[in-house]
């Protein structure tokens, strides 16, 4: 299961990321779109450096060599300006997709990726899906990168999403939209784990 960052600064945001982390946290995205360099270089220190493993860097890419960080996300703006030659620069790189027919024909190179929204939005205002991605995992022809959802994830509907076909899940705004992080965390790893080895 993975957590992505809120893309906005939050109360006691890292003593929550510390928390998750020690409850068994496995990737967590820093995804700061408005972040400047010196301010995502401040946020990453702030991690302790035992974690920097399951740090996966959105922006300011760079930043993985003075940080010595294994794991990039490439946004798809980003993944669409790569040349058919480009050589991957971390042993991890994943990116994200909407529709299944871009992420049947993504390179090999992406070991993971997002697909979303599955459903409404939870950290988003009107942000909700136009197809039903959950019908087109059916449509599936790539199996050599982790197909992950990501959109309106909860507690309430991980067994569902899991059941259909995708190798695991992201949560943004269960986690920081809610009022006890850590608790829905737990719950959300819980049925995960009842559904993942």
């Amino acid at each position: 299961m993975i957590v992505i960052s809120n893309p906005t600064e939050i109360v006691n945001e890292h003593q929550i990321i510390q928390a998750l982390f020690e409850e068994g946290l496995e990737l967590f995205h820093i995804r700061k779109p408005d972040a400047s360099e010196e301010e995502l270089r401040f946020y990453i220190n702030a991690i302790d450096p035992k974690y920097h493993s399951k740090l996966v860097l959105h922006q300011q890419h760079h930043l993985v060599e003075e940080f010595q960080l294994e794991r990039l996300h490439f946004t798809e703006k980003v993944r669409r300006s790569i040349p058919d030659d480009f050589q991957k620069p971390v042993p991890f790189l994943s990116t994200s997709v909407h529709t299944i027919v871009d992420f049947n024909f993504l390179s090999e190179r992406y070991d993971a990726a997002f697909i979303s929204p599955i459903y409404p939005s939870i950290s988003k205002v009107d942000y909700k899906p136009t197809q039903n991605l959950l019908e087109q995992t059916k449509e599936r022809t790539n199996w050599k990168t982790k197909w992950i959802a990501l959109g309106g994830i909860s507690a309430e509907n991980i067994a569902a999403t899991l059941t259909e076909g995708f190798d695991d899940v992201a949560l943004l705004g269960s986690i920081w939209n809610s009022t006890n992080p850590i608790k829905n965390f737990k719950k959300c790893q819980k049925i995960v784990h009842t559904y993942l080895p």
